[in-house]
């Protein structure tokens, strides 16, 4: 990690935040920061890593998520665990890591699948609203040749919260960062390498608010399951250069 003040630019496949509180979890789970311990300052955060203060934040804010420090009004941020097992998230990886994307994909697709379902059987009008406000959001991004991811990541964490279940909210509260990466790095991929597929992923998310809002669980749970196998079937087209002709387009 940069410590002379340039400008910092993430690598690819990767994202400074993620940076930022995985070096900083290293420190604190190998005793180099100690439970009591004061974290630097913002400002000297900011400086020691070279990026703005809204990245710091947001680095910190996954260790709080994590479990790992906790603001004190007018203290500043302190160390409160360095028990690996009560910072489990999906850790932060390249895609070329084929067996990491595996596994990850495994896990959101059990999740996702699940959350989906209960919420085409929970939803209210209001849920629904901030589901179709998100897909809006995409649709809106992807016609100014932007990327969408946070339009995506806003898309299923509607979702989540659609299905009332506090347990379920919690869950992909703790896997959010972890979740995001994932999805900014297929995004991305898609983006540079597929545009031609963007109008297929799109359709994905539409066959999933329509089965959402229709009550359709068995509907929903399917529609959500394809647009993941999709999701990783897309990466995997650009990984190796060949179509696995994956059901719906989404390859």
């Amino acid at each position: 990690m940069s410590r002379n003040g340039s400008t910092r630019t993430a690598a690819a496949g990767s994202h400074l935040p993620d940076e930022i509180a995985s070096d900083l979890a290293r420190k604190i789970l190998n005793g180099e920061l100690a439970v009591g311990d004061r974290l630097p300052s913002e400002r000297l955060l900011c400086a020691e890593y070279a990026v703005s203060r809204p990245v710091v934040r947001e680095a910190l804010s996954k260790l709080k998520s994590d479990g790992l420090v906790a603001s004190r009004a007018g203290s500043g941020v302190f160390v409160t665990a360095q028990n690996a097992t009560s910072s489990f998230r999906i850790q932060n990886f390249a895609v070329s890591n084929r067996e990491a994307l595996e596994q990850a994909m495994e896990l959101l697709v059990a999740i996702e699948v699940a959350a989906t379902r209960l919420a085409a059987l929970h939803r209210t009008d209001e849920d629904l609203k901030r589901i179709k406000r998100a897909l809006v959001g995409m649709e809106f991004a992807i016609a100014n040749d932007e990327l969408g991811d946070e339009e995506d990541f806003q898309f299923h964490q509607a979702i989540v919260e659609a299905t009332h279940n506090p347990h379920f909210q919690a869950l992909c509260k703790h896997l959010e960062f972890g979740a995001r990466n994932v999805i900014r790095q297929a995004r991305t991929n898609t983006r540079a390498n597929h545009v031609d597929l963007l109008d297929a992923v799109q359709e994905e998310h539409r066959a999933i608010f329509r089965a959402i809002a229709e009550g359709d669980a068995p509907g929903a749970a399917g529609a959500a399951e394809r647009h993941l196998v999709n999701a990783a079937a897309r990466i995997e087209v650009y990984l190796t250069g060949t179509s696995r002709g994956t059901e719906g387009g989404g390859a």
